[in-house]
């Protein structure tokens, strides 16, 4: 394999495109607001024990803050997400009357993948990113954004209060 090829074949696996069909894995906890806020609460431990307790409380932190974030994202089941929606989907007041699972089930799936890879940001920071992807994402369902929007935000923050309760603090920063 020449060096460019190489190149390419590990871009593939670096980023790899939403998985089709059920909801994709995940990453939700393997970010750096995990190791962060590991690192961070490590360091406050580590601190009491001078400056080098600091610094080998943070990295103990950071260790455990990832490990920590890894067991959050393996909690998110894309089937149990995808379940929920299908059996919750019709009582949303965004939805068409009438209209199919199908039709929002790529919006929701667009949510719950967003969020994982945009962690650390909110829904109204990362929307004209979403947007501007969505005609690219959306498979065959016809909704536009304007009315994809809604799905993805609604999905968006089921799993940000999810991640939410799963971690100490006020993780997604609303107050909470």
């Amino acid at each position: 394999m020449t060096d460019t090829t190489l190149e390419r074949e590990r871009n593939k696996t670096a980023n790899p495109p939403p998985p089709p069909g059920p909801l994709g894995a995940h990453p939700v906890g393997t970010g750096v607001g995990a190791v962060a806020g590991g690192a961070a609460a490590g360091a406050l431990t580590g601190t009491m024990a001078g400056p080098v307790g600091t610094v080998i409380g943070a990295v103990a932190g950071a260790v455990a803050g990832g490990i920590t974030g890894n067991k959050i994202a393996d909690a998110i089941d894309p089937a149990a997400e995808e379940a929920y929606w299908r059996d919750n989907f019709a009582s949303r007041p965004y939805v068409t009357r009438g209209a199919a699972f199908n039709e929002y089930r790529p919006a929701y799936r667009y949510g719950v993948d967003a969020y994982a890879r945009r962690e650390g940001r909110s829904f109204e920071q990362v929307e004209p990113e979403l947007m501007r992807d969505w005609d690219r994402t959306k498979g065959i369902s016809s909704l536009t954004w304007e009315d994809a929007k809604h799905a993805t935000r609604d999905a968006w923050q089921r799993v940000s209060d999810f991640v939410e309760r799963a971690t100490p603090g006020d993780s997604d920063h609303d107050g909470k």
